[in-house]
């Protein structure tokens, strides 16, 4: 993939593309909070698992 081809694959997607409308950047967001707090509690849960491991076995 060349410069010239890749410059107008970037010119057709501008063109393509728009502005969100309120409701989709608010479904957005809260996709994106969620997913973060998600992954957030997975490593908080993880963490305490393995602390808890670590000073039962007395390491």
């Amino acid at each position: 993939m060349g410069l010239v081809s890749f410059l107008r694959s970037c010119v057709r997607l501008l063109r393509l593309s728009k502005k969100p409308s309120g409701s989709e950047l608010s479904l957005s967001i809260k996709v994106c909070l969620l997913g973060i707090l998600l992954i957030g509690l997975i490593g908080f849960i993880i963490r305490l698992i393995s602390s808890f491991t670590l000073s039962t076995l007395g390491g």
